[in-house]
């Protein structure tokens, strides 16, 4: 992403956007190390301190030695065992132990109770309460429609998924991880994966919210808002439906996750520095082999350095939740910039500076200044609540969107030729494998293009307007829409984890029994393999037709 800022803005907005890349890739490490070291402590009793440095190593191991292909094998592996996971909860909570109608009269019940019947409930041995109106799951939902939990008419859900929707643009433009992935794949295969890519991810949120995050509630476990924003309600919920298998399950989950995602932010660490930092202001001619090696000696410190930064995170009150919520204010900023940078040829590289810094900026102080309105003092706590991490999330990408458009459009509009763009970027070795001549024709370019443009504008009015507002007339939802509810959610799980499994083997079954009759034939003291024996098998066929007799 930097090396194209660069090529077309210069070296004033690849400094910074340098900047806000090096912010998402710490601040998505953070909520993996935060939410990891709280879940193995919370699981296994080991210190959160140790958890925090230990967690990294797992990445830094194979990282370092297989770079961005171990990544991508390591990522697939990963995330198959993730919905593996995923279903095992998904059919204990619905199939096995409970029903969606079961499930419906616990969260019915739920809200029913008063203040005095939920500190009866949430109390120790001794009679003495521990219950905290709005930090446990018990009584009427403030905000909610009728006071429920069974609606999607609820002003901390309507807050909540806008931060969400804002601090993901961040994550998206701003990452290196999601530009690196996809300038490794085949255009063609880049726009597909990424549109089923993420209608397979959704499953996660959806899915697994549906079964053990609705559970915690309907179940009504001693969970507090804190522990819930620390990521417990998971691990809380899978012990409680099995013990300690349960707990192994979700210990084996967050692994893979911490694990494969970790694995891509140090690698897109690694790539900034090494080819944003190193090659382009310390030696223009570095070689391959001089890259790689500054990679490395990355990886393995910015995995140290981020065991050090959770533990610091975590010192200071800060939790998953809440550098989550956070993550739109310091990085939304970007987003419009970097939008337009591909988009818009009048986009302009001073206006997206100014821009870019000045919504930050903007950001800051209205976050800080909705805290000191709406608590009368600025404090973890109080800059944590969800009005005002809206309104730092907000101004953030809205500013700069504004400032941005303004100054390209009135004070220094370009007339940007997006054919250069590929002239300025210089590659370290000019490697294009995997790269044919149908994956270089611009045609193919425009056509994959409008593919992905169309259906990507499509499936966002799908999720973020269509859906929210066909669930509205139902208010509270009824027994039998919670059951659809949740069985959408259960296809879509099932669905998403089929498709992940075994999408990717038949699309690479070719190359994958190539690999493996290579293996065989090693182990057997042949040579060749499947595709030189079928090139074999057509040259013998084309000799019987040349010659019958």
């Amino acid at each position: 992403m930097c090396e194209i800022v660069n090529a077309r803005w210069g070296k004033t907005a690849h400094i910074t956007f340098l900047f806000f890349a090096f912010c998402a890739n710490i601040i998505v490490t953070s909520m993996l190390l935060l939410g990891g070291a709280a879940t193995v402590e919370a699981l296994t009793g080991v210190d959160y301190r140790l958890a925090s440095f230990l967690i990294p190593w797992g990445v830094i191991l194979y990282t370092s030695a297989g770079g961005l292909k171990a990544t991508f094998l390591a990522s697939y592996l990963h995330t198959v065992i993730i919905f593996a996971v995923l279903i095992t909860m998904i059919t204990m909570v619905y199939i096995k132990v409970y029903s969606s109608d079961q499930i419906y009269a616990f969260l019915e019940q739920t809200v029913s109770y008063s203040d005095a019947e939920c500190e009866a409930i949430f109390s120790n041995e001794d009679g003495e309460t521990f219950f905290v109106k709005g930090q446990y799951a018990c009584g009427p939902v403030s905000g909610n429609n009728g006071g429920s939990y069974l609606t999607m008419l609820s002003g901390d859900g309507l807050m909540f998924g806008i931060i969400n929707i804002v601090g993901n643009f961040g994550t998206v433009f701003v990452d290196q991880s999601y530009w690196q992935s996809a300038i490794a794949a085949r255009p063609s295969s880049a726009a597909k994966g990424y549109l089923l890519g993420g209608i397979c991810w959704f499953a996660i949120p959806f899915s697994l919210a549906t079964s053990l995050g609705l559970t915690s509630t309907a179940l009504m476990l001693p969970i507090s808002a804190g522990e819930a924003g620390s990521g417990l309600v998971p691990p809380a919920v899978a012990t409680d439906l099995m013990g300690d298998a349960g707990a192994a399950l979700i210990l084996v989950m967050l692994f893979m996750a911490i694990v494969s995602t970790g694995s891509a932010e140090s690698i897109a660490v690694s790539s900034l520095i090494a080819y944003d930092v190193y090659r382009q202001y310390f030696n223009p001619e570095a070689t391959g082999k001089q890259i790689l090696l500054v990679s490395r000696v990355v990886i393995v410190g910015f995995g140290l350095f981020m065991g050090c930064f959770a533990i610091v995170l975590n010192e200071i009150g800060l939790n998953l939740g809440w550098v989550y919520l956070f993550m739109g204010v310091v990085i939304g900023s970007a987003v419009i910039p970097l939008w337009n940078m591909m988009t818009w040829s009048k986009a302009s590289g001073k206006g997206a500076v100014i821009a870019a810094w000045s919504g930050l900026v903007l950001a800051v102080i209205g976050w800080l200044s909705g805290a000191q309105a709406q608590s009368g003092k600025i404090s973890v706590a109080t800059l944590g609540t969800n009005e005002v991490m809206l309104s730092g999330n907000l101004i953030a990408i809205l500013s700069s969107g504004l400032i941005h458009y303004v100054y390209s459009k009135f004070i220094d509009p370009q007339e940007y030729d997006f054919a250069e763009l590929d002239k300025s970027i210089t590659l370290v070795e000019h490697d294009m494998s995997g790269l044919g001549a149908e994956q270089q024709d611009p045609v193919e370019l425009r056509r994959a293009h409008r593919w992905i443009t169309r259906r990507g504008y499509i499936l966002t009015i799908m999720l973020v307007v269509v859906w929210p507002l066909l669930s509205i007339p139902a208010g509270v939802f009824t027994e039998s829409y919670f059951a659809f509810w949740v069985l959408v959610a259960i296809a879509w799980g099932f669905g998403a984890a089929i498709t992940i499994t075994f999408l990717p083997l038949m699309e690479s079954s070719e190359e994958i029994l190539e690999v493996l009759s290579g293996m065989w034939n090693f182990v057997t003291c042949k040579s060749g393999n499947a595709k030189e024996f079928s090139k074999d098998e057509e040259v013998e066929e084309e000799d019987l037709k040349a010659h019958p007799d």
